[in-house]
């Protein structure tokens, strides 16, 4: 069967990540249907990719709702081989963190997963779930210099414990959508035919596919980075720590875990290597010559002991080793998402 041939659903088309693997999907020649809030994001999108005949959105209002899914796999699941499930709510704006964040991630998931079993049994074959590092390890674990953290690993925060915060709340999220996919599989392996694989990226950095995308907002990762651009001589910055990845690496392994039959049941651990805020304002201060004075300094060259200091350690040479493809490294990362960035930021001077 040929790429023309299948057609591949993706979940929360419109977002950072999504827009990179629909992409990366028509460019290998696949047939795509997105899931978009509104009618109004989803010409968008067309237009974005003007209106490519091998895309088609569909509109998914809320996936926290039960059923939120069915319309769509009840008129097209009959078209659906693979299915690339990215939508999840990521935002830190909330005390209600299970209405907000817990339930809506679980909730989304389960319901993409029953309107497969219902409406695409048959003709869906395989199934990704974006999820993430916060799925291996919480916020306080992922601190912790002592641990290494592996694909094996899982966060071992609770429900409750998880609700101690917005940040613990979105990592429990991310770990509870996951268990739920995993435990799906297992509880109706008699009733669907698809595989499983999930995606869990750390920070991820990088270009928007759009860079027009920057004027709505943007991905908590990249506001990281966002931040430090804009930050004034002298001034304090919260130093982030953790594993990082480049977004045209998570879509590649988003196309990967499907096309390569080895990667089924496998979570695959995306990090090409530990970061800090201080070693991204390093590589802003020493490329940008506009930057350069304008911009905090930090403590230059500080990063390795902070690292050691207050990371855990990633072990995901068995994810390299299924994916077979080299990660982007940290400075062109850096560098071509700080580029995009100054570049709209003239456009809106000038």
């Amino acid at each position: 069967m040929t790429t023309k041939e299948i057609t591949v659903f993706v979940s929360g088309a419109t977002g950072f990540i999504a827009l990179h693997v629909v992409h990366d999907l028509l460019k290998a020649g696949y047939k795509v249907i997105g899931s978009g809030r509104s009618q109004e994001k989803n010409d968008g999108i067309l237009k974005k990719f003007n209106n490519n005949p091998n895309l088609s959105m569909e509109i998914v209002k809320d996936i926290a709702i039960p059923n939120a899914f069915d319309d769509v796999f009840q008129r097209r699941g009959r078209e659906i081989k693979v299915v690339l499930h990215i939508a999840s709510p990521v935002h830190f704006k909330t005390t209600d963190f299970e209405k907000d964040l817990l339930i809506p991630a679980v909730n989304g998931t389960k319901s993409i997963l029953e309107a497969i079993k219902k409406y695409a049994a048959d003709t869906v074959e395989k199934v990704v779930v974006t999820s993430s590092v916060a799925a291996l390890a919480n916020n306080i674990d992922i601190k912790n210099n002592n641990l290494v953290i592996t694909e094996e690993s899982w966060n071992k925060d609770t429900w409750e414990s998880c609700q101690a915060d917005a940040v613990a709340a979105y990592c429990g999220s991310k770990k509870f959508a996951e268990q739920a996919a995993w435990n799906f599989l297992k509880e109706n392996q008699s009733s669907v035919k698809f595989t499983l694989s999930t995606i869990n990226p750390g920070f991820v950095f990088g270009p928007q596919m759009f860079a027009d995308s920057l004027k709505d907002g943007i991905n908590s990762s990249s506001g990281i980075i966002a931040q430090l651009v804009r930050s004034k001589t002298g001034g304090k910055f919260y130093n982030y720590s953790g594993p990082f990845i480049d977004v045209r690496d998570v879509s590649k392994a988003h196309l990967a875990a499907f096309e390569n039959s080895e990667c089924a049941g496998e979570r695959l651990l995306l990090s090409e290597d530990l970061f800090c805020s201080q070693e991204a304002l390093d590589i802003l201060n020493e490329e940008f010559p506009q930057l350069k004075g304008k911009i905090t300094a930090g403590e230059p060259g500080s990063g390795p002991s902070f690292l050691e200091k207050n990371s855990c350690r990633f072990d995901n040479s068995k994810t390299k080793k299924l994916l077979g493809f080299k990660f982007h490294n940290f400075r062109d990362c850096i560098v071509d998402t700080a580029s995009q960035m100054l570049e709209v930021q003239n456009e809106a001077l000038n």
